[in-house]
């Protein structure tokens, strides 16, 4: 019953895509000065710490819950780990931003189409370093513009207290998925939540607090 249901939440669900309306990402943002040409993110860079999350998938409509595990394991890659809530190992690989090693993955997830979008919601969650193109602002971020291949990131910084909001991946008319961070210090996120624009899909990562 189990594989059966997590074949259905995240095999089939994935499959119907649906396309937003295209419009300028930056249109409603000032043009300003640049600050900086580096940026880099704080959170998943402690090789010591085991950062471990509660984690719950909607997609369509349907939930699905488990536990999230990255470990930075050398200065390039991190491991990542997702089980179920009673600890059977789902997926567990290796990432960077430019290799991927899948090391084990029950035959229930071994999608492409699943395997390729987790790869890029990660991959974009655990990148360090990103250098910085053009800045904008609206009234409570600076936004950091960071060309990504094809596509671009932006990264907004509160104005208030300096600490990373949110990252938005885009095309260069359309926005694909925002991570939206929730920091008390700016060193450890807290609360993660990965939004897709063109599929019905979010995963939200709470701090898993050990008693």
């Amino acid at each position: 019953m189990q594989k059966l249901t997590i074949q259905f939440l995240l095999i089939n669900c994935f499959l119907a895509i649906v396309l937003i309306s295209c419009g300028s990402v930056t249109k409603h943002y000032t043009p300003k000065k640049l600050d900086k040409t580096s940026y880099t993110v704080p959170y998943f860079t402690d090789s010591k710490t085991d950062y471990v999350y509660k984690t719950n998938i909607s997609v369509y409509g349907n939930e699905l819950s488990g536990i999230f595990i990255a470990k930075k394991i050398n200065d390039t890659t991190h491991r990542i780990v997702f089980t179920t809530e009673f600890g059977n190992k789902l997926m567990d690989f290796e990432i960077s931003e430019t290799d991927f090693k899948v090391n084990s993955i029950v035959s229930e997830l071994d999608r492409k189409i699943l395997i390729n979008t987790l790869k890029e919601d990660f991959r974009l969650l655990l990148k360090k370093e990103y250098l910085i193109q053009e800045q904008f602002e609206n009234s409570s971020n600076d936004i950091y513009k960071s060309a990504d291949g094809k596509r671009d990131n932006y990264i907004f910084i509160s104005k208030k207290d300096q600490k990373l909001e949110k990252i938005v991946h885009a095309s260069k008319t359309k926005e694909k998925f925002t991570l939206l961070f929730s920091s008390e210090n700016n060193i450890f996120a807290e609360k993660i939540q990965i939004i897709h624009q063109n599929i019905k899909l979010k995963i939200e990562l709470n701090y898993f607090k050990s008693e």
